[in-house]
């Protein structure tokens, strides 16, 4: 038996009652030939690793801009943390772990540079375009602004994703908002868990990342979320993932109400003491001053777009691609361009 039906046929033997099926998948907008050896939802994860902006993530902010330690997360680090908790959850609940990770894996690659700060200046620079949201730029990336070569050589815009990993992909985003009873957004479950284990690896790692810069400490951390989370920071994905494996059934992914509310106060807790905390607040407002610069410059510039990332943006109006392709710039990129067109060119007085 081949190896891709033989996967198939494990997953319809194996897998629980609402887990998604690869034999069941609603397909791609561009038909193709099926692998021999991998499902679709593992072409899809295969050709996420190899895509440019997956890569990109390595430089990109998670909360802390251009970091002097070797130990901050980035964007890359967090995507492999959502990873690593979801397919947990999802190989103990029976689901497919290979849709699983293809979701986690691609949910962040529309995010920008600086993290959340530049989601907000382009979303406020788009105001008049429809705004800017990184999930939905994420599905924009994936379905437009790759490129994959056909197998006939030619090459077309889009990774040509399965529907569930871009159904997956567009419902991921909780933003701050409280996690609800059973976790809802995408049509699969296993969607369903990357949307639960994003805001949890990141409650997780941003907590991390505050004590090591010593921005807050451990014991600051409300004891009746201690209480139910773990006296340390170290135990609380193990109590987390534990109390939603057996918190779920068959067709809902949730949380108990202990463990739930506790989560949704560190979140709140969070926002307070890391996201607002003064030394964050002033990184942030350098972040967000270099990009709206950058913004301005290209909109007043727009024919200074790279060629392909206009060309990808077809019909739409020139704000669109310059969108692109400030959201796609990395961090250091960003300051590089940033340095070019405003300190450079000052100091020779052109």
């Amino acid at each position: 038996m081949r190896a891709r039906a033989a996967t198939e046929a494990w997953e319809t033997e194996r897998l629980q009652a609402g887990a998604a099926r690869s034999t069941q998948s609603r397909g791609r907008a561009e038909p193709e030939p099926e692998d021999d050896l991998r499902t679709p939802f593992q072409r899809d994860r295969d050709r996420i690793v190899h895509a440019k902006a997956f890569r990109r993530l390595m430089h990109k902010t998670q909360v802390f801009v251009a970091p002097e330690g070797d130990h901050y997360r980035t964007r890359l680090t967090h995507t492999l943390e959502v990873a690593q908790v979801a397919r947990t959850i999802s190989r103990a609940l029976r689901l497919n772990e290979d849709l699983t990770e293809a979701v986690a894996l691609a949910h962040d690659l529309g995010h920008p540079p600086f993290g959340h700060a530049g989601e907000a200046v382009l979303d406020e620079a788009m105001t008049a375009w429809g705004g800017f949201r990184h999930d939905v730029q994420s599905l924009r990336v994936v379905e437009r602004l790759e490129q994959r070569r056909r197998a006939d050589g030619t090459t077309a815009a889009g990774l040509n994703l399965t529907w569930e990993v871009r159904d997956g992909i567009a419902g991921h985003s909780k933003g701050l908002s409280d996690i609800e009873e059973d976790v809802t957004g995408p049509s699969t479950l296993e969607g369903r868990v990357v949307r639960l284990a994003d805001r949890v690896a990141y409650l997780h790692h941003d907590m991390d990342d505050a004590v090591r810069a010593g921005w807050i400490e451990e014991r600051d951390v409300p004891g009746d979320l201690r209480a139910v989370l773990g006296a340390s920071r170290g135990q609380w994905l193990d109590v987390i993932v534990r109390d939603v494996v057996e918190t779920s059934g068959t067709g809902e992914i949730g949380l108990s109400t202990a463990v739930r509310d506790a989560l949704n106060a560190l979140k709140d807790f969070q926002v307070t003491h890391v996201y607002q905390h003064p030394l964050c607040a002033q990184e942030t407002g350098r972040a967000q001053r270099m990009l709206r610069l950058l913004v301005e410059h290209f909109l007043a510039h727009p024919d200074a777009v790279p060629p392909d990332i206009r060309r990808a943006s077809g019909e739409e109006s020139p704000a669109r691609a310059v969108c692109d392709f400030v959201a796609g710039m990395t961090d250091r990129y960003a300051i590089r361009v940033f340095t070019d067109l405003f300190l450079v060119q000052g100091k020779d007085g052109r």
